[in-house]
């Protein structure tokens, strides 16, 4: 099956290109998926990193993040599987269990710690860093938590399975978290096999798929079809309409949207922020005990 080239229809998102997960760690030692924040992706504006972390070996995750700095963004923890608690300088503790959501603003600064609660097991899930504007990056730390009682599950023809963790879908189908500043759209989307899945996006909107399980099928400017397996991502040109479609033994993905900021970006470990002195600063307000 095939689309038309979206050369031919300017509103159709296609594959513009494939980018594949390489092994990473981080934290303690923690072995994860680096999908976002790598050489062959380092952003996709507003987006700065996403990890995959999955395994059922104790060993690849049990020294889990200790305590660490953040400043000048957003960190996003989305669990599949397993239980972390998170705990941080201001006193804000919880554990997110399996299907629930964290989305910390870090705002001006916070320290903070991401630990596993368990002994053994699968953990699996996502982190993604997305970035605040320029004027923002001094608010204050703010939280929007939800477990998997709380994030909307629309269930489409076929068995089509799509949990909506922020934004709108075109159902109207509206997820918990909210940030006016990038207006993302976050999507958790479940297709039996040999089913197609069609979404509007936010026209000016950066979007990518990310393939969890399965085989995710989307088709590139001529046509052609693309076939996504697990730790592929693909960014998806600008448009409005994006189709993907399942393999044989169905698939499971992620489809991600956020508004660009188009500023400067300047990175140092865990602070982003728009100049080099800014990074510095944010060191030097740490050192001082200022977080």
């Amino acid at each position: 099956m095939q689309q038309s080239a979206s050369h031919d229809r300017p509103d159709i998102r296609s594959v513009s290109r494939v980018v594949r997960g390489m092994p990473a760690t981080d934290g303690a030692g923690v072995e994860l998926t680096r999908v976002i924040g790598q050489p062959a992706m380092p952003m996709l504006d507003p987006f700065l990193l996403l990890d995959a972390f999955r395994s059922d070996r104790p060993d690849d995750y049990i020294a889990g993040f200790p305590p660490h700095p953040h400043r000048g963004f957003e960190t996003v923890t989305y669990l599949l599987a397993g239980r972390m608690q998170h705990k941080d300088n201001a006193g804000h503790e919880g554990v997110i269990e399996p299907g629930g959501i964290q989305w910390m603003t870090a705002g001006r600064g916070i320290v903070h710690s991401e630990m596993p609660q368990q002994q053994a097991g699968l953990l699996e899930g996502f982190q993604l860093w997305v970035n605040l504007p320029a004027k923002h990056k001094m608010d204050a730390p703010a939280y929007q938590e939800h477990a998997v009682g709380a994030i909307p599950v629309e269930t489409r023809d076929s068995g089509i399975r799509v949990k909506v963790i922020a934004g709108v879908t075109q159902n109207g189908t509206r997820g918990p978290v909210v940030q006016p500043l990038t207006e993302p759209l976050y999507l958790d989307v479940e297709l039996p096999p040999g089913q197609v899945f069609t979404e509007r996006l936010p026209v000016g909107h950066n979007a990518f798929c990310y393939a969890i399980d399965g085989q995710v099928l989307a088709d590139d400017a001529d046509g052609n079809a693309v076939t996504l397996q697990r730790d592929d991502l693909a960014v998806l040109s600008h448009g409005t309409l994006v189709t993907l479609r399942s393999g044989g033994l169905g698939a499971r993905c992620l489809l991600i949207a956020g508004r660009p900021l188009n500023e400067p970006v300047a990175r140092g470990g865990p602070f982003v922020m728009n100049t080099k002195a800014e990074v510095r600063q944010a060191y030097d307000d740490y050192a001082a005990g200022l977080f």
